[in-house]
């Protein structure tokens, strides 16, 4: 049974793989296997429930301050899925656009080459988007956006919230109405700060790879149950 309302535009900043491993006694590239093979699933979910534009956290600016050999792995995993021919048929089966996000600049060239590819093979779609953040900071799009506006800009009176908001990185996605955060964490971190203005918020204490569809449910209910005013 579908909720009556539902998110058009979810978000999901997918913490817990690591702790999810450590808790198995699984090593790390198990636990962001997991991580990742659950988003699959997770992508699916919010078809069958009708949302049709998704906003995933893969990799932050600050994630790189983590140990080489986590952010190797996580490389090499979505480079692994980013070519995974089974997954890019699924793609194209749902009719799915994939989108990147972030500083492209920052990843290893083979990554940025599989993902500029899958964005390319899939560009022609609009009824579904999934749109990846990777190598994204909130502080850095503001700083993007406000460098870009600098150029662009006749004067100070020209600047409007729409050419603001046109010079983002992430300025192909919409307003959020949703955001999901796992394993406890009740902080949005510099997530899509220009989007998330309106944004609903729901955490929860499970951590990503125990996500269920229950739970996607138990999510988009509550976001039903709510009152969004939006300042008025």
């Amino acid at each position: 049974m579908r909720p009556q309302k539902l998110p058009k535009t979810l978000a999901l900043i997918p913490d817990g793989n690591r702790r999810w491993a450590r808790s198995h006694s699984l090593n790390l590239l198990n636990g962001y296997e997991m991580g990742v093979n659950k988003f699959i699933s997770f992508s699916e979910w919010c078809m069958q429930y009708g949302i049709n534009n998704i906003v995933v956290w893969a990799f932050s600016t600050e994630n790189f301050k983590r140990k080489k050999i986590e952010t190797r792995t996580l490389f090499s995993i979505y480079g692994k899925v980013a070519q995974d021919e089974a997954i890019i048929k699924r793609l194209h089966k749902n009719q799915t656009r994939f989108v990147v996000v972030g500083n492209m600049d920052l990843l290893p060239k083979g990554l940025r080459a599989s993902l500029n590819k899958l964005e390319e093979e899939t560009r022609i779609y609009q009824k579904r988007v999934i749109n990846m953040l990777i190598g994204y900071g909130g502080r850095d799009d503001l700083l993007s956006a406000v460098r870009n506006t600098v150029k662009s800009a006749k004067d100070a009176a020209s600047v409007t919230e729409s050419l603001f908001g046109k010079m983002l990185l992430s300025s192909s996605v919409p307003c959020i109405d949703l955001v999901i955060r796992t394993s406890g964490e009740q902080r949005l971190s510099g997530f899509m700060p220009w989007q998330t203005e309106y944004s609903e918020l729901y955490f929860t204490k499970k951590l990503w790879p125990e996500f269920t569809k229950g739970d996607l449910r138990a999510a988009i209910s509550e976001y039903g149950r709510r009152q969004r005013r939006f300042g008025k």
